[in-house]
C-alpha cells in the first residue's frame, strides 16, 4: 500500500484514477488540479508516489516534475498523458519521472506500473 498524490486538472480523471488505486489497496493522500498546487501538496504530504497529468493550468506537469525533483531527487512520479504527447512524456522521463500511463487508463496497467515503481 502506498500514499499517493493524484494530479490532474480534470475532476473526472482524478476520480477514475482514485477508484482504481483504492481497488489496489493504495491510499489517496491528496488531489491537485494543477502543477502549482501539486508542488505545495508534495511538500506537505510527502507521498510515496505521484500521478502527474502533463497539460494543466498554472504550472504544467513537466515544470511541476522539475520542481518536485529539485525538492526530492528520489520522488516517484508517473506521468499521465493523452495519445500524441510522446515528446512531452520523453522529456518528463529524462528529468526524473519513473514511468508513464496513457489515457484512457487501464486498471491493470495503472496498478502494475505503481507496484513496479514502489518495489
Amino acid at each position: 500500500m502506498a500514499n499517493i498524490l493524484i494530479v490532474d486538472d480534470a475532476k473526472f480523471m482524478r476520480v477514475t484514477l482514485s477508484n482504481m488505486l483504492l481497488k489496489g489497496n493504495h491510499k489517496i493522500v491528496g488531489e491537485a488540479e494543477d502543477g502549482k498546487r501539486a508542488v505545495e501538496m508534495y511538500k506537505n504530504l510527502e507521498p510515496d508516489l505521484v500521478t502527474m497529468d502533463i497539460t494543466m493550468p498554472e504550472l504544467n506537469g513537466i515544470d511541476a516534475v522539475k520542481e518536485i525533483i529539485s525538492i526530492d531527487p528520489n520522488a516517484k512520479i508517473i506521468m499521465c498523458s493523452a495519445m500524441g504527447q510522446q515528446k512531452l512524456v520523453v522529456e518528463a522521463i529524462e528529468i526524473g519521472a519513473k514511468d508513464f500511463l496513457v489515457k484512457p487508463f487501464e486498471e491493470n496497467r495503472v496498478l502494475d506500473a505503481i507496484n513496479r515503481i514502489l518495489e
